[in-house]
């Protein structure tokens, strides 16, 4: 075990013979302090060797740790400039890869409850089914979902799932788990790809409702559907997203 005071006077503790890597150990560090408000927004950290130096590990392990909390969206570097922390508003990685809000809260360290609100086998209307691959009236799960932070309600989510591909699926708790995550592990189905269109719209009815804001308050929209590795689809689902609450960031590079 290291310890190394920094700059602002807090001391980083770095278990060199922990089961976990330096780089990991490194980053959950930074993210904790970012959660916590120790770095608040807009934040510039010190530069790569004044930081490795203080924290006694090599520029290439710094590198992964960092590399990691751009990718969670919780820092941002600009060219020139250095490397800053994000806006205090969620800013999922859902632009770029195949993560469920749960899964992407979770790895950034962000407390979230999920309210399951509906959860039903109904016959699946004709667009939908053609969109799942289905006969119309072939069953799928009905799922209605609201996802809070400590901020108050970030996300309306609903899904339609195949029960012939995931039987049961109304039974189970889909509170707590990932749906991504459950259909994976308890049901054995692989989910490779998915197709993601994002749009603005005005709250109404009980999304208005659901999320706390006025009729007309403007939103995230996102409608996704979801693939197997053999091209089957098994999940379509829509979400509405507060706006003030939670942003979309893509992170992107040019060939």
């Amino acid at each position: 075990m290291s310890e190394r005071e920094l700059p602002d006077g807090t001391t980083e503790r770095l278990d060199r013979d922990a089961p976990a890597p330096l780089h990991a150990q490194v980053s959950e560090q930074i993210r904790t302090r970012i959660v916590s408000g120790d770095w608040p927004p807009h934040y510039r950290l010190r530069s790569e060797p004044e930081l490795a130096a203080d924290l006694g590990i090599s520029r290439g392990t710094l590198r992964r740790a960092l590399t990691t909390l751009i990718r969670d969206g919780l820092l941002v570097q600009v060219r020139g400039r250095g490397t800053f922390v994000t806006s205090t508003a969620i800013e999922p990685s859902i632009a770029q890869k195949l993560n469920t809000l749960s899964e992407d809260f979770a790895r950034q360290g962000v407390s979230y409850t999920t309210e399951v609100l509906s959860q039903r086998v109904i016959a699946a209307p004709p667009p939908l089914a053609t969109l799942l691959d289905l006969d119309p009236g072939q069953s799928v799960l009905h799922l209605e979902r609201l996802r809070s932070t400590t901020t108050g309600p970030v996300a309306w989510l609903v899904n339609y799932v195949r029960t012939d591909l995931a039987p049961g699926l109304d039974r189970a708790d889909l509170a707590d788990r990932s749906l991504f995550g459950l259909l994976e592990n308890d049901h054995g189905l692989k989910i490779t790809t998915g197709r993601r269109t994002f749009s603005a719209t005005a709250a109404t009815g009980r999304v208005a409702d659901a999320l706390g804001v006025p009729e007309g308050f403007p939103l995230l929209y996102l409608e996704q559907i979801t693939y197997l590795y053999d091209g089957r689809a098994i999940e379509y689902s829509d979400v509405w997203i507060h706006s003030e609450r939670m942003r979309v960031t893509s992170l992107l590079s040019r060939r």
